[in-house]
C-alpha cells in the first residue's frame, strides 16, 4: 500500500517547516512562532506476575502521561504568552485574583503544511497551561541573534483531526 492514499506518486514524508498554532476559539495563528516542541505520550508498564508462574512477568498499560510542550517564538509587541502565562500567576494583583481558575486553561491546534501550503495533518491538544513562561532571554551586545519567547505548555492529551490529504498541485 503507497504511504499516501490521493497523491501515490509522493515518497516523501512531510516536512517540520510549514505550520502554525491556533488558541482556542481564534482562527489566527499565533503570532511569530518559529518552533513547537513535540508531541509525545508514555504509557507506564505496571508489572505482575501469577503465584504459579516464578520464570514470567506479565506486563499491563498503566497510566498515561502527555508530555509538556514548548512554543517558541520570536520577540514581538504582542502580548499574547505574557497574557496567556499571568492566568496562571499574576503577581501584583490583589489576594485571591492572582490565578484565572476560569480561563488559565485553552485548547491549542497544531497545523503541519505540505511544501505547497496545503494542510496536511493537524493536532488539537487540551486542556493546555503554562507551567513556564521565558518572557526575554539572555541579552548578549556581542550576539547575532534575534529575541526568543518560550511557554511551557502542560496537557492532558492531544488527538489527530480529520484532514483530507488534497491532491497536489502539479506544473507539468
Amino acid at each position: 500500500m503507497p504511504p499516501f492514499k490521493v497523491n501515490t506518486h509522493r515518497l516523501d514524508p512531510y516536512k517540520t517547516f510549514k505550520f502554525r498554532v491556533l488558541w482556542e476559539g481564534s482562527t489566527a495563528p499565533v503570532a511569530g512562532v518559529s518552533k513547537v516542541g513535540a508531541l509525545k505520550k508514555t504509557t507506564e508498564v505496571v508489572e505482575f506476575r501469577e503465584g504459579n508462574n516464578p520464570n514470567t512477568v506479565l506486563k499491563s498499560p498503566g497510566q498515561t502521561k502527555y508530555e509538556p510542550i514548548t512554543l517558541e517564538r520570536g520577540v514581538t509587541l504582542d502580548g499574547d504568552f505574557d497574557e496567556w502565562a499571568s492566568k496562571v500567576w499574576n503577581i501584583g494583583t490583589s489576594f485571591g485574583a492572582e490565578t484565572s481558575l476560569k480561563s488559565f486553561r485553552r485548547n491549542i491546534t497544531i497545523e503541519v503544511y505540505n511544501e505547497a501550503g496545503q494542510l496536511a495533518l493537524a493536532y488539537e491538544v487540551y486542556r493546555c497551561w503554562v507551567s513556564e513562561y521565558q518572557a526575554l532571554p539572555e541579552l548578549d551586545a556581542s550576539a547575532n541573534a534575534v529575541a526568543i519567547q518560550i511557554l511551557t505548555l502542560q496537557n492532558e492529551g492531544w488527538r489527530q483531526l480529520e484532514v483530507p490529504e488534497l491532491d497536489e498541485p502539479s506544473f507539468e
